[in-house]
C-alpha cells in the first residue's frame, strides 16, 4: 500500500481521534479538506480555533457558551422547577430541536465507564448537586442514553438525589436500548420525555 504524504497523514491521524469516525471516515474527511480552496481551508480552521478559545462551559449547565451563563440558563421564561441531565451538549441541541421541553437542563460531560476510568471526579455531579440545594428544582429528569453506561450513571445520581426530597424520573423507553439521544428524533424524544417515569 502506498504510504501518504507526512502532512496528509497528520490530518488523517487528527480526524481519527474524533469519537465514532473510523480510519476510512477519517481518511475521506482529509481528501475533502485537501479538495478545498485556500480560502475555504482557512476558514474552517479559523471556525475550530474561534470555538476552541471563545467558547467554555456554562457555570450553571455546564453547557457551551460565550458568556458567563448560556442563554437557557438566562432566560426568565424556562421552568426552573425541572432539570434535565443529559450526557453532552449534543443532548441538549437533540431536546431543544423538540421544542417541548421548557426545563433547564445540566450536562454531566459523560457518563460513568470504569474500563476508560470515567468515575464520578469526571463527571459534572458536584455542580448538579450544588444546583438542588436551594428547594427550587422539583424534578430532576436522567436524560441519560439507554446503555449500561446510561443506566449505571442515572441511578447513581437518583440515589444521591432522592435524600434532597425531589422527584426523580427517566425517559420512557420509546428510545432504542443502546441508541444514543443525538440521533433520536423529535417525535421520540418527546414521546419518551412525556412518558418519563419515577426512579
Amino acid at each position: 500500500m502506498a504510504k501518504q504524504a507526512a502532512p496528509l497523514q497528520q490530518l488523517i491521524d487528527q480526524f481519527s481521534r474524533f469519537s465514532g469516525v473510523g480510519r476510512k471516515n477519517a481518511t475521506r474527511m482529509a481528501y475533502q479538506v485537501m479538495g478545498m480552496t485556500d480560502a475555504e481551508a482557512d476558514a474552517l480552521a479559523d471556525a475550530i480555533r474561534a470555538a476552541h478559545r471563545r467558547l467554555h462551559r456554562c457555570k450553571v449547565c455546564q453547557d457551551y457558551t460565550e458568556e458567563e451563563l448560556c442563554p437557557i440558563c438566562q432566560s426568565t421564561k424556562r421552568d426552573r422547577s425541572v432539570i434535565c441531565v443529559v450526557e453532552s451538549p449534543r443532548d441538549v441541541t437533540a431536546f431543544e430541536r423538540t421544542r417541548e421541553y421548557n426545563g433547564l437542563y445540566h450536562v454531566l460531560h459523560g457518563l460513568f465507564s470504569p474500563m476508560d476510568g470515567i468515575g464520578a471526579d469526571q463527571l459534572c455531579i458536584r455542580e448538579l448537586l450544588a444546583r438542588l440545594q436551594d428547594g427550587t428544582v422539583k424534578e430532576v429528569i436522567m436524560a441519560t442514553s439507554p446503555t449500561v453506561e446510561g443506566d449505571v450513571t442515572a441511578t447513581y445520581l437518583a440515589r444521591l438525589i432522592k435524600p434532597l426530597g425531589i422527584k426523580t424520573t427517566r425517559l420512557a423507553y420509546g428510545l432504542p436500548v443502546g441508541g444514543s439521544l443525538e440521533y433520536a428524533d423529535g417525535t421520540t424524544l418527546y414521546r419518551a420525555l412525556s412518558g418519563r417515569g419515577e426512579m
